[in-house]
């Protein structure tokens, strides 16, 4: 863990001109913080809203649109017009936040201090898309967001600052994203000076402890009742609202589970029925619902129920 300072810092920083990449929630909380900071940013590359997302999270463009910022959308930044743009901007810094793209090394080495991501994980653990919804779907009890180098490899550069903070047993995807928007603009705040100042510590990241996660997809989110009551639990909060959500198909129709009980006080609700083992998938109650998984029965307590 690396800590800058614990003082809060509020002095303007206007002394350099920052390019911001990002989308998303936490990329709107450092945008905002930014902003709220006197940032001198001289343009904004975000994304179009895909008309196939659930879009709950608060708009980048439009918030940097209302600031009269110069934005820009292009579908990718390997366009050597999109780098000429980007050069004549003279950015001192790139930060990027949540962008989904890759920033090409030829854009990475235009700004005078260094180009910076801010990334949804410890690093070099959870490399990669979807961390915060890999970090829950694998049970872990901590994560945090981390400040690193941009460099060709994604997510593999020098750290600058992280910040962790619980996963607790309830935690949904939705709580710890906003946990992670509280950890960035933390980490943005005790060390962009740093960085705008040149006094910023890199620390190289180990490769041989760094984990890898791909992109989730709605059908990952696809229920396996022979898997543990844990990993099931634990999907349920990784996807549900407002990610697409945890889904199981019967002969009466598909299940949308959207909360589950923690595991370890099913039991002691319904001793006899969690004991007697049928084979997984079978539901042993309907109020409430009670299904049979591979290490015992998981109680849902948020539910849909879709016809064939």
């Amino acid at each position: 863990m690396i800590f800058i300072s614990k003082k809060k810092d509020q002095r303007p920083l206007s002394s350099a001109s920052i390019l911001f990449f990002g989308y998303s929630e936490v990329g709107y909380a450092c945008l905002e913080y930014l902003l709220g900071r006197g940032a001198n940013i001289v343009g904004v590359f975000t994304h179009i809203d895909n008309p196939n997302e659930n879009h709950w999270f608060r708009s980048v463009p439009d918030l940097a649109l209302s600031r009269n910022l110069k934005t820009f959308t292009p579908d990718s930044l390997k366009e050597t017009s999109i780098q000429e743009t980007i050069r004549d901007l003279k950015p001192d810094i790139i930060l990027s936040c949540y962008y989904r793209n890759m920033v090409p090394l030829q854009i990475l080495e235009i700004p005078r201090l260094g180009a910076f991501n801010m990334h949804g994980s410890l690093l070099p653990k959870y490399r990669g898309r979807a961390p915060i919804n890999w970090a829950i779907l694998n049970g872990e009890k901590e994560t945090g967001a981390t400040l690193h180098v941009m460099v060709a490899k994604a997510d593999a550069g020098d750290i600058i600052d992280q910040k962790s903070f619980p996963i607790e047993k309830t935690d949904t995807a939705l709580l710890v994203t906003k946990k992670m928007c509280d950890a960035a603009v933390a980490i943005l705040d005790r060390s962009l000076l740093n960085l705008i100042e040149g006094k910023a510590i890199r620390i190289k990241q180990n490769d041989a402890e760094a984990t890898y996660y791909s992109g989730r997809k709605p059908e990952d989110g696809r229920i396996d009742w022979q898997w543990p009551a844990d990993r099931i639990y634990n999907l349920i909060r990784a996807v549900t609202k407002p990610f697409p959500g945890a889904f199981a198909d019967f002969e009466n129709g598909r299940l949308l589970v959207w909360g589950a009980t923690p595991p370890s006080s099913v039991p002691s609700l319904v001793p006899t029925q969690c004991d007697e083992k049928p084979v997984p998938g079978t539901i042993l109650s309907e109020n409430p619902l009670l299904i049979q998984t591979g290490t015992g029965c998981l109680e849902i307590t948020d539910f849909e129920w879709i016809s064939p």
